[in-house]
């Protein structure tokens, strides 16, 4: 749920006690330990008219968004596996949970920003998930880039349970993130829609509504995923072999972002090649996971794709010599590295 590119190793690690003074109260429970609904409703009631929203993973993405809730009006909770990230949250005025049930305890809207499939279905399903707590008639805000399958399976289990599931998405990076301004790639019944709309429209500049069932969201998102990849694949073989050729790469930039060649992509993240500065606002084994996805949905559809399969190997590559944590615009640095060409803040 932490962002180095938004990988994280457990999702089921815990805030430690030390925060406890600066979490929301908990729900009294039963014999058998189970939240009382009685007492979560009645929370509900006698807060403000925006409905509670939970955000589980508070990385670059997540974070943004917790903040650009919490400045629209929304009592928000955020959950993360890093504490320092939780206990940030709650001095800038949210509220905070050790794990995903607590925070979806109060929660009419829980926003899901992790990284992959898995990392989703245990922060539904498994230990301490949110389908312990979640109340009926909430609704469940998946922002995870998956296979659209995955994204059906898991929306038919849990609306079996009567919550709703809404496959959403994102796309925009953090800084849009944190402004309230991302693209959300949307799909869901006409009830999820309902039901996430307030927390979808202080989160997106564009809402696109792309079918009533999840998984159409999840197959939009990997198509722009596809060109992404490809994107940031050309643009830095491109800077790489510029520099190989002595050219000022600074005026290349100047130049490319002008002319027909440019890309967002090359706009967006040439000028970390030209910082040296490889902090990762994604990271380079996003893109391994995300094309890798494409790679399976192609195999499954008999359909060939060799422009995002030769991109998924510079990222391999990139991986494989020990960049994947950092900014993905490291293919650049991996084409300088094996043909010796220098780029800045690298080593001569």
């Amino acid at each position: 749920m932490t962002a180095a590119g938004d990988t994280v190793a457990n999702v089921k690690s815990t805030v430690p006690v030390a925060l406890s003074h600066a979490l929301a109260a908990r729900p009294s429970r039963d014999r058998q330990g189970q939240i009382s609904r009685s007492v979560i409703r009645k929370r509900r009631m006698s807060s403000s008219a925006k409905p509670h929203v939970a955000v589980i993973g508070l990385g670059s993405m997540g974070y943004g968004m917790a903040s650009a809730l919490k400045r629209a009006g929304f009592e928000v909770t955020g959950c993360d596996v890093a504490a320092e990230t939780v206990q940030r949250f709650v001095s800038e005025g949210g509220k905070g949970a050790t794990t995903p049930a607590e925070a979806a305890e109060e929660a009419d809207i829980v926003v899901s920003v992790v990284v992959n499939a898995a990392q989703t279905e245990t922060i539904l399903f498994g230990k301490d998930g949110v389908a312990e707590t979640l109340a009926k008639d909430a609704v469940f805000v998946s922002s995870a880039t998956m296979d659209p399958e995955i994204a059906r399976r898991l929306a038919k289990q849990l609306e079996a349970t009567g919550r709703h599931y809404l496959d959403a998405p994102i796309s925009g990076g953090a800084q849009r993130a944190a402004q309230g301004e991302l693209t959300i790639l949307a799909s869901g019944s006409a009830a999820a829609f309902a039901k996430a709309r307030p927390a979808l429209d202080a989160m997106a500049a564009k809402l696109y509504e792309l079918g009533d069932a999840a998984g159409q969201g999840a197959a939009f998102k990997m198509i722009n995923q596809l060109l992404a990849g490809v994107h940031i694949a050309a643009a830095s073989e491109a800077i790489a072999f510029a520099a190989k050729q002595g050219l000022d790469i600074r005026k290349v930039y100047e130049v490319i972002t002008a002319s027909a060649g440019n890309s967002w992509m090359f706009e967006n993240r040439i000028p970390h090649v030209l910082d040296g500065d490889y902090t990762p606002r994604s990271a380079v084994e996003i893109f391994v996971k995300d094309l890798g996805i494409i790679q399976d949905m192609a195999r499954s559809a008999k359909f060939p794709v060799p422009v995002s399969a030769a991109a998924l190997q510079m990222f391999l590559m990139t991986a494989a010599s020990g960049m994947g944590r950092d900014d993905d615009a490291s293919v650049a640095r991996m084409y300088a590295r094996v043909t010796g060409t220098h780029l800045p803040g690298e080593p001569k």
